[in-house]
């Protein structure tokens, strides 16, 4: 599938995460666990102890932490004409480090906590963002 930006071409669905793709369009954030040791990773790929075997998509909270981020402030092509965009590093509250834009916040804060949303980013092209958690106990930085 070759989609439009901003749709990184380095992560376009495949046969091994053909299904998180899918459940990002149904609003739904999937990490791949070990059945050995039930660690999660994402993306795909395999435990690090225990290689591929088994391995299976599961429903995340996606919820998480903000550990770091950079803005992109050089424009690589045309269709990059919003404002400056930010790659975040989001540990998830299941364990595995995951890049992805933190949207809907006037400042980022590292450990501030966020939780998944989804973005159109082209027809049948939905990606995952993150948004600071509001509410109560909210706790930013802690």
């Amino acid at each position: 599938m070759n989609a439009p930006r901003p749709y990184p071409g380095d992560v376009a669905p495949d046969t091994a995460d053909a299904e998180f793709w899918q459940a990002c369009r149904e609003r739904r954030f999937l990490v791949f666990r070990c059945g050995a040791c039930g660690r999660a990773v994402w993306p795909a790929g395999g435990c690090p102890s225990h290689g591929m075997a088994p391995m299976a998509w599961e429903q995340a909270s996606g919820l998480g932490r903000l550990r770091t981020w950079t803005v992109v402030h050089q424009r690589y092509a045309t269709s990059f004409d919003d404002p400056p965009p930010n790659v975040a590093l989001v540990e998830l509250d299941e364990g595995p480090l995951v890049h992805a834009a933190v949207v809907g916040a006037g400042r980022l804060e590292a450990g501030m906590r966020v939780e998944v949303d989804f973005q159109e980013a082209a027809p049948e092209v939905v990606i995952p963002v993150f948004r600071p958690v509001r509410g109560p106990g909210d706790t930013l930085g802690a």
